[in-house]
């Protein structure tokens, strides 16, 4: 909500490993555990609950798609707020076998990618290839860019609305859609909002803390 400068990667698999299985709260309706059991619970969805949270920069990735995982986190560093990163991460102990979906077969097969893309760091001057196609730069907070391609699928990154509307219809469908599902670039950071300066206050001295003895006996006057 106050969209802090900083990136939070979620390694989503679905299970608690340290209780040998048990289902997280990521865990999908009807996902079979490793000894059986069915999960009678529905899902929180964490990209749709960053979304309605504020979240400015939200994206969903699958750990065995390198080529994606690294441009969404090298964008998700650059870009300036709060950056939610959820990377369906297959536990290959408790949560990898047939009937989870949040195993390694389930989610390559099921796997609907939005985009193609590529990141291009500041002053990095390279070819990103590309095939034919609607393609979008999107100019970061650092001056990299972060290269999107539409594939197939008609989808606004910009809406908030129709973000969390597409998660849920791809849940519906049995589908995991994976790419920038929302991006905002307009909403000013936490530090921003707060008139904070660029130079961290541990590294500051007394003297630049002080703000002298004519502006506090002004401040004073002003609340008299």
């Amino acid at each position: 909500r106050r969209n802090v400068d900083m990136v939070y990667i979620i390694e989503n698999n679905g299970t608690y490993g340290l209780t040998k299985g048990q289902f997280s709260a990521t865990a999908d309706l009807g996902s079979k555990a490793k000894k059986g059991w069915s999960n009678p619970y529905p899902t929180i969805d964490c990209c749709a609950v960053a979304i309605e949270l504020g979240a400015s920069f939200v994206a969903r990735s699958f750990s065995g798609d390198r080529k994606q995982v690294i441009a969404l986190i090298k964008a998700a560093y650059a870009h300036k707020g709060i950056a939610v990163l959820d990377i369906i991460s297959p536990c290959v102990t408790f949560n990898n076998h047939e009937g989870s979906t949040k195993s390694y077969t389930f989610v390559k097969e099921h796997d609907v990618v939005l985009q193609e893309l590529g990141f291009i760091a500041p002053q990095e001057n390279i070819e990103v290839e590309m095939q034919d196609g609607e393609r979008k730069d999107i100019t970061l907070h650092d001056g990299s860019r972060l290269t999107v391609k539409k594939l197939g699928r008609d989808y606004d990154y910009t809406d908030p609305v129709k973000a969390i509307d597409s998660i849920h219809q791809a849940r519906a469908k049995q589908e995991l859609i994976t790419g920038l599902l929302y991006h905002n670039p307009g909403f000013s950071d936490h530090a921003e909002l707060m008139n904070l300066g660029d130079r961290p206050l541990c590294e500051m001295t007394e003297a630049d803390l002080d703000p002298g003895p004519e502006f506090l006996a002004k401040l004073n006057k002003s609340f008299k």
